[in-house]
Order: C-alpha cells, then structure tokens, then sequence
C-alpha cells in the first residue's frame, strides 16, 4: 500500500520546502484509531479537523428514526472534519467513525491560520481546497435531488474509485440515498451492460 504522510500531502501542494514542513508538522497530533471508534460525535463541538494517513473513516448524521446517512468517506491523503462546528463553534450534526483501523493527523484551526499567514501558497492551496470541497457538497445535493441510482454510483466510483471492495454495500447504499437492494441491482444492470458490450 503506498505511503501517505500530512508532511507529503503539504509538500506536493505548496512551494513551503520541506524542512519548514517537518518542523511545522512535528506540532500536530499523530492518533491511532482502532476501527469503530469515534473522533467526533454529534452534540460535540468539533475542535480539530483529520488528514487520514492510513486507514478509512466515514462521516455521517442519524436522523429521527436512527437511519445512518453518511456525509462522506475519508480514505488515505483525505482531511475530515464538521467545518461548520470547527469554524462556527456550534454542536456537531455529525459524527466520525473509524471503518478500518486509521492513522490519522489531528490539525487544529491555529495550525491551518498560522501556516495560512505565514505562506501564501499554502492559503491559495487552503482557499482552493475549501471551493473543491462546497462544489463537491452542491454536486453531491444536485445527484441526490435528481440523479438515478446507477449516476449516483457511477459518480462514487469517480470520487472513490478504490472503495468499492473496502467499504461494505450497506455503507455505500447510505451515502447514495439508497437501498442495499437498489444498489444490488445497479451493480448487477451495469454489469449486465459491460458484459454486452
């Protein structure tokens, strides 16, 4: 599996030498997450946002009937976090699990402002990261809204190409807004139509 570091990640998106990265990230929090456990639960206030160096977390909500609806996968060279309760200092909707045992990196808001001030590659890349994320959120509302079961899956592969054999059918049935069934027959159609190719 290849190697994934929050000081790689950094050095590969901004022009701040790597020296300067080290010694920056030596600050934060490396944390092992055993699989099923928790970094944030909905009704706490999230503090820290999460780089997955190894590993696989998910972000989800459970509405009033206690169905899960999961928000997002965090997989390896991915950052997770409630920006809303982080930024805003609200109570989290939200919460984060483990799916797999993880390595994760905790990043603080001082941390993200202090390199933002100091470097401005590293505040284009923080903006442009930001912008990534909202109009993957507003694309994310528009397949829910509108999209077919078999777009809804065909855009997951596009976004999470090496999930598919890693997270289970029901998760991935969650985060598109669907049945485990539904998602069987879409596998099962799309498979139909690869092999009449």
């Amino acid at each position: 599996m290849k190697n994934f570091s929050y000081s790689g990640y950094l050095t590969s998106n901004t022009d701040i030498d790597t020296q300067t990265i080290e010694h920056l990230v030596m600050n934060c929090r490396v944390l092992t997450v055993k699989k099923g456990n928790y970094l944030l639960r909905a009704g706490e206030v999230g503090k820290l946002s999460y780089f997955v160096e190894e590993g696989l977390l998910k972000q989800y909500s459970i509405d009033d009937k206690g169905k899960e609806h999961i928000l997002q996968f965090a997989p390896e060279n991915w950052i997770v976090s409630d920006r809303g309760s982080v930024y805003f200092g609200l109570p989290s909707d939200y919460y984060i699990q483990a799916i797999e045992d993880s390595k994760v990196v905790q990043i603080d808001e001082e941390f993200i402002v202090q390199l933002a001030k100091e470097n401005q590659s590293f505040l284009e890349f923080n903006n442009k990261s930001l912008h990534n994320h909202i109009r993957h959120l507003q694309k994310r509302i528009t397949l829910l809204l509108s999209a077919t079961a078999e777009q809804r899956y065909l855009d997951f592969i596009k976004i999470y190409p090496n999930l598919t054999l890693r997270v289970p059918q029901i998760l991935i049935a969650s985060y598109l807004g669907i049945t485990p069934e539904s998602l069987s027959r879409v596998r099962k159609d799309l498979a139909h139509k690869n092999f009449n190719r």
